[in-house]
């Protein structure tokens, strides 16, 4: 199933919104808590910059995807776009329009 996954665009791109969903899960309630109330900085500063990166990734695939798929922008890539800083957002994407194309 996850081999599978990588050969399509929408199946890697389904794999960086799952990362991208988790990095931020990770980043919000364990780095983030262990920085400001146990003063241990280090976590996020690693979260952070992961996050960051897989967060870029995200979006430059979406719009890839989107242009290859030839999503309408104001029908699905905003969308798509919009889940990526929400927390849990990837996970409802993938499985709202991710997984049906």
């Amino acid at each position: 199933m996850l081999v599978s996954l990588f050969k399509t665009k929408i199946g890697r791109l389904r794999i960086i919104a799952f990362l991208e969903g988790i990095s931020l899960i990770l980043l919000l309630f364990i780095a983030m808590p262990l920085k400001y109330l146990f003063q241990y900085p280090q976590p996020v500063q690693l979260m952070g910059s992961v996050h960051g990166a897989l967060f870029l990734l995200f979006v430059f695939n979406t719009v890839s995807t989107g242009i290859e798929q030839r999503w309408r922008f104001r029908t699905t890539t905003w969308k798509v776009l919009l889940a990526c800083i929400i927390p849990f957002g990837t996970f409802y994407i993938d499985r709202q329009i991710l997984r049906k194309q």
